[in-house]
């Protein structure tokens, strides 16, 4: 029995209640817009997975050349992260994930300016460095105005923009590349990446004007209502470690965590980069249509973010179910690897691919907080150092792939590693972190 359940029997009905409509509130309140954002943020990372085709051919690019322009974002992310959400905490959430809104929108749109293999190098590797810091951003963000035992399905419908970002992108990807080719003398890539940027300029603005860096600060709660929440959240605190990202660094079981992450990201970036091109090296020519069998993963990892984020919160049990989470992806990708020129059962595999890969994320993302404080410089630093980690895994992800496609003239492989990542992911899940962590995990 999770240690949730145990302290909802010794509260009073109408206490639980009152949190409960409380936190709908606030979720009511802030996370449409932070989904919203965090589905442009998605989208900016799977819109060139769709671009692919044109963008290959007009620039002449190999599969190697075009897996590091995908991993180069990451690049940029990754040297960028810490400093940025470290600035986050300094400056307040609100100005500073406007400020990367804002920024990586103006680079994206700036896409449409790229002639040559080096400019598309520069301007992928630029993109990742303004988007640094937004999502472990937004998550430390969470930490500050969600008690822990709601942060499952709270991290569940964060994520879970991510999911319509496949879901609606995908179709939307394939109809701009069908139907926008030649318009104002522009390629249909062209018009993929404007209209992808320039709407977080605006999205930027609504942050400034609609976000509160602190529970205090938010005129829309009564003073009873904001006394309840900073005590529940303050409760479920496990320790207080993080004063100073050192101290985050130096908890048992926090690199390994980064670890894991990585290995998940892997088969993340696996699946946004290439799932495009797996379906069409099935027989698929259609963009619309290879756009609408792309959403079918992203559908599968929206019902499964919902039921599970659910599930782990009724028992606390993060750890099991991102390792079985993680163990579907797996056998995904096998499976992918073995249909992939058959269209049904590659769909089927993506399917099972996307219920556990994409899943998976917003779950472990509940692991992290517990070994952290919630409203110290170290959270929002050891955050963005585990996110950081997790990233390395969209540089080896996309290169990695391209290579063994252009040494082989098969993605195939390349799945099956993938697919060995996941397991290793589950195994140290299981088996790799400490007691300490599997002790909290109940919590």
């Amino acid at each position: 029995m999770s240690t949730n359940t145990l302290e909802a029997g010794t509260r009073p009905a109408a206490e639980i209640d009152a949190e409960k409509a409380l936190v709908s509130k606030v979720a009511w309140r802030l996370m449409p817009l932070i989904m919203v954002c965090y589905l442009f943020a998605f989208f900016d990372r799977i819109n060139i997975s769709f671009a692919k085709f044109q963008l290959q051919a007009d620039l002449s690019l190999s599969d190697t050349a075009y897996g590091l322009g995908a991993g180069l974002f990451v690049v940029g992310y990754v040297i960028f992260e810490v400093p940025s959400n470290m600035m986050l905490y300094k400056v307040g959430a609100r100005r500073w994930i406007a400020r990367i809104m804002m920024s990586w929108g103006l680079a994206t749109a700036a896409m449409v300016f790229v002639t040559a293999e080096w400019q598309f190098y520069a301007l992928r590797f630029l993109i990742g460095a303004m988007e640094a810091g937004f999502a472990p951003g937004v998550l430390y963000y969470l930490t500050l105005w969600f008690p822990q035992h709601f942060r499952g399905r709270i991290t569940s419908m964060l994520f879970l923009a991510s999911a319509f970002a496949g879901l609606v992108g995908a179709p939307f990807s394939g109809l701009v590349l069908e139907h926008l080719d030649g318009v104002l003398q522009m390629r249909g890539w062209h018009w993929l990446f404007l209209l992808g940027g320039l709407p977080c300029i605006g999205l930027g603005v609504l942050v400034l004007t609609r976000l509160k860096d602190r529970i205090e600060d938010a005129h829309w709660l009564t003073p009873a209502e904001k006394a309840l929440l900073s005590s529940r959240i303050a409760k479920h605190e496990p320790n207080q470690h993080g004063g100073s990202l050192l101290s985050a660094i130096r908890i048992p079981g926090f690199l390994m965590l980064g670890f894991i992450y990585f290995l998940i990201q892997v088969a993340s970036y696996g699946l946004n980069f290439w799932a495009p091109q797996l379906i069409r090296s099935a027989g698929t020519q259609s963009p619309v249509m290879i756009g609408l069998l792309t959403a079918i993963p992203y559908v599968c990892g929206a019902i499964s973010m919902v039921v599970i984020g659910r599930l782990s919160d009724a028992t606390g049990e993060r750890r099991k179910f991102v390792c079985g989470l993680v163990v579907l992806g797996a056998v995904g990708f096998f499976s992918a690897g073995i249909f992939a020129d058959h269209t049904t059962f590659l769909i089927i595999a993506l399917g099972m691919l996307g219920a556990g890969i994409i899943a998976s994320i917003p779950t472990f993302w509940t692991l992290p907080p517990k070994l952290l404080a919630g409203a110290g410089a170290g959270a929002a630093g050891g955050i963005a150092v585990i996110n950081t980690l997790g990233q390395f895994g969209g540089i080896v992800s996309p290169v990695m792939v391209g290579r063994i496609k252009d040494l082989t003239g098969s993605t195939t492989p390349a799945l099956y590693v993938i697919g060995v990542c996941a397991l290793l992911a589950a195994a140290l899940l299981l088996w790799g972190l400490p007691q300490k962590l599997r002790t909290l995990d109940k919590g």
